[in-house]
């Protein structure tokens, strides 16, 4: 008997919250259902249409991510009505999209990997995406590629409700709809931060990082993701290094940079334009991998960690004792961890004696 706020999916019942989706209780009791516009940080959109679902006494199969949850429903997420809409609708979206590459850089299609799954027919006739391709835009970072998009305004849900920017658009009608700029600008002439979060919420590969696609990356599937911590402010943004191994003869390269998914602290899978696309100088040839120390005659000659750490000791006593304690400042970096960062307030107070010292993160 069903009781208080419960609905039958797939014959068994299932508690849910109020304002909960049917696509929510369909996750949680980790039922199948497919989707390519939905994204648990965006407002539900039911664009796409590959979550639609039964319920009994609607005429109508709903979309799972726009449908929310009332008592007593009863929902099937599997039939042979749903079973068809499935076929049929990846098989019209597969119609006007370019040929899979497997090798290509970037992460795995989305859609070509559910058309797969859900048995799509393949020999329907290809059509020629009227979706008009913008023109090289001078950004370094974003690439678009209209023949892949699919309209599911991942992309520029994202922008407006997560970035609050609006700097993209579905523009257009019908068949010709695309995803623009106000004037077809470039993103530098935009509202646009660069944050790279279209790229991430894209299921096809419309929207890519350019710097992988021209640095001959491997596709993601067969990178080495490194969990770390971004240091270029004292945020904490939890990042995923996307290391191709072999790379620099075997020493491996970093090749992209990503964020876990939704639910991972403190940016919840969010980044900024230096979190995501400012890494190339980790392989930089003008990066120092060894202390130098200034020879007697001017150059620059390596030394060791020893040697260059008795060096600083020596040369920030000595202006103390010539100018006095207060000569000295500290500054610190957001680079560094806190732990780090109050040594280096410890060393400047207790070890020096002065208390000019500063650490220039944003927060």
């Amino acid at each position: 008997m069903i009781q208080g706020n419960q609905i039958t999916v797939d014959g068994r019942l299932y508690d849910f919250r109020e304002g909960e989706t049917l696509l929510d209780v369909t996750s949680r009791a980790r039922k199948r259902v497919p989707t390519l516009c939905h994204d648990p940080r965006l407002d539900p959109a039911g664009a796409c249409r590959t979550c639609l679902v039964e319920v009994d006494g609607w005429k109508r199969m709903p979309p799972a991510c726009a449908t929310r949850a009332q008592a007593g429903m009863v929902v099937r997420t599997q039939s042979d009505r749903i079973d068809e809409h499935r076929r049929a609708l990846f098989a019209l979206y597969l119609s006007d999209q370019p040929v899979l590459d497997p090798n290509a850089p970037g992460k795995d299609c989305e859609l070509h990997a559910m058309a797969q799954e859900f048995g799509a027919p393949t020999d329907w006739p290809k059509l020629e995406s009227l979706r008009a391709n913008r023109d090289e835009d001078r950004n370094p970072y974003i690439r678009f590629h209209a023949e892949k998009c699919i309209l599911c305004a991942r992309c520029t849900r994202y922008c407006d409700e997560v970035e609050q920017v609006t700097a993209i658009t579905l523009a257009r009608r019908g068949a010709e709809t695309t995803i623009s700029t106000s004037d077809r600008a470039s993103l530098f002439d935009t509202s646009c931060e660069l944050c790279g979060g279209c790229v991430d919420v894209c299921p096809t590969g419309a929207m890519a990082e350019k710097l992988p696609l021209t640095s001959g990356a491997k596709p993601d599937r067969e990178l080495e993701k490194v969990r770390t911590t971004c240091n270029y402010c004292g945020v904490g943004c939890q990042l995923e290094l996307n290391v191709d191994r072999a790379a620099n003869d075997g020493a491996g390269r970093v090749v992209k940079v990503t964020s876990p998914p939704v639910g991972t602290l403190p940016n919840d899978g969010n980044l900024c334009v230096k979190g995501r696309f400012a890494y190339d100088f980790i392989d930089h040839p003008d990066r120092l991998t060894v202390p130098l120390v200034r020879a007697e005659d001017g150059r620059l000659v390596e030394a060791s960690w020893d040697e260059a750490l008795q060096r600083v000791a020596d040369g920030m006593r000595g202006v103390a004792e010539r100018h006095g304690k207060d000569s000295l400042a500290f500054v610190s970096s957001s680079r560094c961890t806190v732990e780090e960062n109050y040594l280096v307030q410890k060393l400047a107070r207790a070890v020096y004696g002065t208390n000019n010292v500063h650490q220039c993160a944003a927060t």
